[in-house]
């Protein structure tokens, strides 16, 4: 019932959020705008609004990029398409034969983005830079609202053999592929590399892990340690809610979105309290650039979406609570049904690098680097961590130091083991034939 109060309540306050934004605008524009105290009232009815509104999906938006003082243009499409998640990849056109040939010959990496609240343009400025040197996929989850029952069940072993299904894609096409996991898919990509070394396929290239549990027993933090005061059965009868009948997946067990974020503005909501308040009074002082940074950081901090409640309740059990991994207790059903039992060790030739961030409240000091006494299959020399100086845990994937301390080092590992090939050639026109006009020439793609 919970859920369907909270959408009643959120289609009561629709319209009073689009008046408040209406009146925003009458107060900043003539001739309100020249009344005594109308500054004031326009923020107020602005933040008014913003704490109203409905905050669907955001775009990832990145139109082009910069590569090496060359303005490359960029087309999202969707590569795979499957019930519960879409393979997205960012496309590099351009029109510059040596820019063209530098980018065929690019590593090709999978960031596989954490489904845990967040929409994966969390890890926009993930991309955006690693588009730079690589050529770029990402696992887009989709809202589990929206996905029908008719669709099936997801689980997390669903999640774990999605992860394989999208590394055998893009191995068929490149031959291999780099993995780099942010966050909560770190465990789910471990396994997923597990399953193909011990079944002897070709595992990736690669695999760079950021921020994430795989032993969630050490340096516990609020997150994990939610997770173990709680039993199993009461996260199953205080957190998960059926959809509402105005959704498409209507009737689906879930953990909604509204509840993860009202749980992510618990942890800090002395930090979301003043930031509102910084965000009235830079409206009130006109500082445009502090009100916009405002508004697209919280643009996507308040977008949720809903998880299927069979992969959160797993998700819980599995690594926070009976923390099968790093006890080699977690068999996963394949999706011909055959139990296959979890085995790190048994990765031999993809190399391991792990980043953590000194300041991490979200996974704690060491659980990503026990990742590296799991896989002692790996040799040593192809086994690297790195601490983050500095870094809470959205800053070792977004921000200035994920820009200048963290993927520099994450490019140099990757393209460490990248294997050398010629460039694809590009075609050059005869002595006798005239090249096409630059005004009419096709963009090229990478």
């Amino acid at each position: 019932m919970l859920y369907h109060i909270y959408e009643a309540q959120r289609s009561l306050m629709e319209p009073f959020a689009d008046f408040a934004l209406a009146a925003s605008k009458l107060f900043s524009n003539p001739p309100l705008s020249h009344a005594p105290m109308a500054q004031r009232m326009s923020a107020g009815y602005d933040l008014l609004y913003r704490l109203g509104k409905d905050y669907e999906k955001p775009a990832f938006g990145i139109q082009s990029v910069d590569v090496d003082g060359v303005g490359v243009a960029i087309h999202e499409r969707v590569e795979v398409d499957k019930p519960f998640c879409e393979l997205r990849r960012f496309k590099r056109f351009s029109d510059d034969p040596a820019t063209l040939v530098k980018l065929k010959a690019q590593p090709v990496v999978l960031i596989v983005a954490p489904l845990s609240g967040h929409y994966a343009t969390l890890l926009r400025d993930t991309v955006r830079t690693m588009l730079k040197d690589h050529k770029v996929y990402i696992t887009d989850w989709k809202n589990a609202r929206l996905v029908p029952l008719s669709d099936g069940e997801f689980h997390l072993d669903d999640y774990v053999n999605y992860v394989q299904d999208f590394i055998r894609y893009l191995q068929g096409k490149y031959g291999n592929c780099h993995v780099m996991s942010v966050c909560q898919p770190t465990v789910p990509v471990l396994a997923a590399v597990s399953l193909m070394a011990s079944r002897g396929e070709t595992t990736p290239l690669t695999m760079t892990m950021m921020g994430g549990p795989i032993d969630a027993r050490k340096s516990p933090t609020a997150v994990n340690n939610l997770a173990t005061q709680r039993s199993f059965e009461w996260f199953e009868n205080n957190v998960i809610y059926r959809v509402p009948e105005s959704f498409p997946g209507a009737g689906r067990r879930v953990y909604p979105g509204f509840l993860q974020y009202t749980g992510f503005v618990a942890m800090n909501p002395d930090r979301h309290a003043n930031s509102h308040y910084d965000y009235f009074k830079d409206l009130i002082k006109g500082d445009d650039a502090s009100a916009e940074a405002h508004r697209k950081f919280y643009d996507e901090y308040n977008a949720v979406l809903d998880m299927d409640a069979d992969y959160y309740l797993e998700t819980i059990k599995t690594v926070f609570q009976d923390f099968n991994l790093v006890h080699g207790t977690w068999d996963v059903r394949s999706p011909e049904g055959k139990i296959e039992r979890v085995r790190p060790q048994d990765i031999t030739t993809t190399a391991l690098f792990t980043v953590e961030g000194e300041l991490d409240d979200i996974s704690g000091s060491g659980q990503t680097e026990a990742a590296h006494d799991l896989c002692s299959g790996i040799v040593r020399k192809e086994q690297r961590h790195l601490e983050a100086k500095g870094a809470g845990h959205y800053g070792i994937f977004s921000g200035r130091r994920w820009r200048e301390v963290v993927y520099p080092q994450v490019r140099a590992f990757i393209l460490e083991h990248q294997p050398a090939r010629q460039a694809e050639p590009l075609a050059i026109p005869a002595a006798n034939e005239a090249p096409a006009a630059p005004r009419r020439r096709a963009a090229r793609k990478a």
